[in-house]
This record gives structure tokens, C-alpha cells and sequence, in this order.
């Protein structure tokens, strides 16, 4: 299978932060950034958590054109103006679309499905991608069928690399990318590693690239 065009522009930040080059520069989470990070045209943010929700580095790549999209959680703490996107809302922001998903854990108190957090499905020219955010494998996954799904691994706070490999069959993705590892928060490679093994579509590892000083 070709892998899709997307991945080429795909930067791992550690973590669960992700930029997507363009045009346009799209982050997902930006968290401890290299300090010559490009700026973006959007920004994603999935909740309110100190290692999703950075205002020190959204102001670092922010410029006066720069969209910011948040759920409300995050957006409380963050310099407006912010769109805010529930789960299940979508909005367009030149020609990208955007859909918010639910994110939330299944028998663990971090990530409360009232709470309203997000991951976001991103639709750029003839792909998607899906950031599934902090979340377990949930009902909601279900045939998103995204070119690409960058999904945690690292279980204590969010799935396992076990239930990744449910959420990819949940999905149907042409491709998985790994995240939520690494960072001192939970998990390490060896959990990518393992849902690699395991997964029954192709998964791409990347390089954590310029780790922040």
C-alpha cells in the first residue's frame, strides 16, 4: 500500500505534539517546542492539560493570522480570540475541515467523558488525518477510516498499545502513528515498539525531531 502523502509532512514534537507542514503550518498539542519552530496558520488544542495546553508555546508560534481551535476547557486559558469545537463539531478554516471527536478514558479518572475533551480528523486535499488526543479506544472511533491516525500507546492515562491496536480496527486507517510516550509522562519506545508488532495495519515510528532544550 502507498503510504499516504500526508506522513512526508508529518513532524513528531514529542509527546503528543505534532506539526503538519504546509501551506497551511498546522500543530496538534504544542508542548515544549524547539524555540526556531515555524509559526503556524492552526493551531489545535485537544484539553486543558499543562502538557496539551501550552499558552507559552502557542504564543511562541502564533502570529496575527494564526487560528486558534480549542475545546472549551482549553480555550478558558488561552489569549483569544479562540474558536471552541465541542465533540462532534466541525468547522472550516480556509480548506481544511475540521471535526472534533470525543476523547476520554473507559474506567480511569484523568480524562472524564463529561470533561469534553477532543481529538481532532483534519481533511487537507484528498486525505485525513485523526489525532485522537488523550483517550482510551472508544465507541466513537468507529469507521473514521482516516488515511492516517496518530494514536497513544502508553496506557496508565490513556490506551495501552493493546487497546491501540483495537482502536486501529475500530478505525480502519491506512496508516498508524504512535504518540503519548517518551515525554516523562508515561510510556516509552518500547511501547510503539509493541504496537507496531501488533497492529494489524502498517505503523510508522518518527523520530522525535529537535527535542526542546
Amino acid at each position: 500500500m502507498e503510504r499516504p502523502a500526508l506522513l512526508s509532512r508529518l513532524h513528531w514534537l514529542g509527546h503528543d505534539s505534532f506539526r503538519l507542514d504546509g501551506p497551511p503550518v498546522i500543530y496538534f498539542d504544542p508542548w515544549r517546542l524547539p524555540k526556531d519552530s515555524p509559526p503556524a496558520d492552526l493551531i489545535l488544542v485537544s484539553h486543558d492539560h499543562h502538557d496539551h495546553c501550552s499558552p507559552d508555546d502557542i504564543q511562541s508560534i502564533r502570529k496575527p493570522a494564526t487560528v486558534l481551535i480549542a475545546n472549551p476547557s482549553a480555550a478558558s486559558g488561552l489569549e483569544p480570540p479562540v474558536t471552541i469545537l465541542r465533540p462532534g463539531q466541525e468547522t472550516t478554516v480556509g480548506e481544511i475541515r475540521i471535526r472534533a471527536i470525543p476523547a476520554y478514558n473507559v474506567g480511569k479518572p484523568f480524562h472524564p467523558k463529561t470533561a469534553g475533551h477532543v481529538g481532532y480528523v483534519v481533511f487537507v486535499g484528498e486525505e485525513s488525518l485523526y489525532f485522537a488526543g488523550d483517550t482510551d479506544a472508544i465507541p466513537e472511533m468507529a469507521g473514521l477510516a482516516t488515511d492516517v491516525a496518530l494514536l497513544p500507546v502508553s496506557g496508565k492515562y490513556v490506551m495501552t498499545a493493546e487497546e491501540a491496536v483495537q482502536a486501529v480496527q475500530s478505525i480502519g486507517p491506512k496508516v498508524a502513528v504512535p504518540m503519548h510516550y517518551g515525554a516523562g509522562v508515561a510510556g516509552s519506545a518500547d511501547d510503539a515498539e509493541r504496537f507496531r508488532r501488533l497492529s494489524p495495519v502498517p505503523v510508522v515510528i518518527l523520530a522525535q525531531e529537535k527535542p526542546a532544550t
